[in-house]
């Protein structure tokens, strides 16, 4: 029962608030905290009771004459997804505590109905059930960002959810074929299944899968939707997008296409590490030039996830564990940096880099916390990013050596579009823009001080979350190379 409380909880949550309509903002704001934390809570609980040798899983008749389950279940790759799903979402209802939005009831009812249906894809054991909870996911975010965004916002969120919808049918396509091959859509059960099926078909799998995950992560040339739909997302839409949604992407490729396709792998899987590592470099580069801070942080998100894929395509245990550890550290990092750049905007009402500087002056909190997040995103030792970001190059060059060496101009480029987000926002002289800035307080430090902590204590003790993961990404990878 655990698996379903976990999204019954902000899925009840979303109810209340929408028959809640005519409320204050403020009762909206508090109904959706406690939720938020009622599930955190459980999410926390789950984590620290977790033993890999127990399994936790719900199955219910769904279509009982086809064989489809409601079946749910929690492994050590299911756990960590859960525990950054329930640890974010209430960071990113406190982050709006100090702004008004149109309809409060309707905004953060979308926002726990995103929360359900995240912990219902990474605990999907039945495949229909991981596509319908995948494609829910981006309904209320969409609407986020279409009601709540910015001028552009509708164009820009119908091209982010055709992008997306488009990717969608390639993996129903490829969902149904294994359904009527099988005879079965328990996602364990075609995993077995998988390894009759003939190395042609296995090759279309894999083209089918991957360009339904690279679409949502995004992954080179499937991106032109992102640093549009990040930069004129209301601030929380964006975390959404950017902390957990393109992990349901990275998660994708790890528990759906690895073990459905390890011949197409097998065959294809160094192209797509090409394509992924191409990406990491363009958006790096991109990030560099960018004097929107907003974007410059989308185009980062876009080339942490290109190594991201690349890793999982390694197929190695290095990178498979490195992409999960990595998904943890870029969700909080990522949150982090998108509510910093919004303390500035709401501050400066600009996001030009040009036309800030000199904001450390009147901000000693504010500029410990961005630092941190900061050297966390550039992959200091020490800090969340470092261990991920090493394992993740480590499987690529396990893989291709050549590639490995091309991935790690990340360390560089990485350094350079952050020091300078960092150098030209925070340093130097102030301005008529930044003269008056105020430091953090509130809701901002209840959001920046849990992040920043996270930051440091999963540089410092990483083996906490490698040692739960391992044993299910052992299982997978028996799967890829028997």
């Amino acid at each position: 029962m655990l698996a379903l409380i976990l999204i019954l909880i902000p899925l009840i949550g979303s109810l209340i608030l929408f028959l809640l309509r005519g409320s204050n903002a403020g009762v909206s704001k508090n109904v959706a905290l406690i939720t938020a934390l009622a599930e955190f809570a459980l999410a926390a609980y789950t984590f620290l009771s977790f033993d890999t040798q127990t399994i936790i899983e719900v199955k219910y008749a769904w279509i009982k004459d086809l064989r489809i389950n409601f079946h749910l279940g929690i492994d050590g790759i299911s756990l960590l997804m859960i525990a950054l799903t329930g640890f974010l979402v209430p960071l990113i209802i406190v982050s709006t505590f100090k702004n008004s939005y149109n309809k409060p009831f309707s905004f953060y009812s979308l926002i726990l109905l995103t929360e359900a249906a995240l912990m219902g894809v990474f605990m999907a054991k039945d495949i229909f059930v991981f596509y319908f909870f995948y494609e829910i996911a981006l309904i209320p975010v969409y609407f986020l960002a279409a009601l709540w965004g910015g001028i552009n916002a509708p164009k820009i969120t119908f091209k982010m959810f055709v992008y997306t919808m488009f990717g969608s049918l390639f993996m129903l396509v490829a969902i149904v074929y294994l359904y009527i091959n099988a005879s079965t859509a328990n996602i364990q059960e075609l995993y077995n299944a998988a390894k009759f099926i003939s190395p042609a078909n296995q090759n279309l799998l894999f083209w089918a899968f991957f360009i339904a995950f690279a679409i949502k992560m995004p992954v080179l040339p499937f991106h032109s939707w992102q640093p549009d739909a990040y930069s004129e997302s209301p601030t929380p839409a964006t975390m959404l997008l950017s902390g957990l949604l393109s992990k349901m992407g990275v998660y994708g490729l790890i528990r759906i296409l690895l073990p459905l396709s390890p011949v197409g792998l097998s065959n294809f899987g160094t192209i797509a590490m090409v394509l992924s590592v191409i990406g990491l470099i363009y958006g790096s580069v991109i990030a560099i030039q960018q004097n929107n801070i907003k974007r410059l942080i989308a185009y980062s998100s876009f080339a942490h996830m290109g190594l991201m894929a690349a890793g999982v395509l390694s197929g190695t245990l290095s990178g498979i564990q490195g992409a999960l550890l990595q998904m943890v550290a870029h969700g909080i990092n990522a949150v982090g940096l998108f509510f910093i750049v919004k303390i500035i905007y709401d501050r400066t009402q600009t996001r030009d880099l040009q036309a800030l500087g000199g904001i450390t002056q009147q901000t000693p909190a504010l500029s410990i916390y961005f630092m941190i997040i900061m050297l966390g995103s550039v992959a200091l030792p020490l800090t969340n990013g470092f261990v991920g970001e090493f394992l993740l190059l480590k499987g690529v060059f396990d893989k291709n050596a050549w590639l490995g060496g091309v991935a790690g101009l990340t360390i560089i480029f990485g350094a350079v579009y952050m020091l300078r987000l960092m150098q030209r926002s925070m340093f130097g002289p102030s301005n008529e823009v930044t003269a008056k800035f105020s430091d953090v307080k509130g809701s901002e430090i209840a959001v920046l001080l849990p992040i920043a902590a996270v930051v440091l204590l999963m540089g410092v003790f990483p083996n906490v979350f490698l040692k739960i993961t391992e044993p299910a990404v052992n299982s997978l990878l028996q799967l890829i190379h028997p």
